[in-house]
């Protein structure tokens, strides 16, 4: 299987684990579950599962951590984020990254502190291209 197919069979809440791992590094059953149940209202069994297959899928691993696993990501999130970007784009998108960010920009719209950023960003890449 292809890193973009493993990527895709992630759900939300698995991603939602993710972030939280890739945030801080290592974590508990109990650490990502008080994250979470202070989000959602979800069981800590239903944490240990999702956890479990996550490290079934290789995406974490564990090194033990007295009576307690330690969990951390086995894949990086920049990698893993590009991928769902080019599925989304591929799929939702019909392959335009401007259908993309207009719709971004007209569902959720930009501070002028993004607006700038962006417009940094897009200079940074036209002087790439002609470099």
């Amino acid at each position: 299987m292809n890193r973009r197919a493993e990527t895709t069979t992630l759900s939300p809440r698995q991603l939602e684990i993710m972030n939280i791992i890739w945030e801080r590094g290592k974590a508990t059953v109990a650490e990502v579950w008080e994250v979470l149940s202070a989000r959602h209202r979800l069981a800590r069994n239903t944490v240990q599962t999702l956890i479990t297959r996550l490290e079934e899928k290789g995406w974490l691993g564990h090194e033990e951590d007295g009576p307690a696993y330690r969990y951390y990501a086995r894949r990086c999130r920049d990698s893993t984020v590009r991928s769902l970007l080019d599925q989304m784009v591929d799929t939702v998108f019909a392959g335009s990254a401007d259908s993309l960010v207009m719709t971004l920009l007209e569902s959720r719209g930009v501070s002028p502190q993004e607006a700038e950023r962006i417009r940094q960003m897009i200079a940074e890449a036209e002087r790439g291209q002609h470099e």
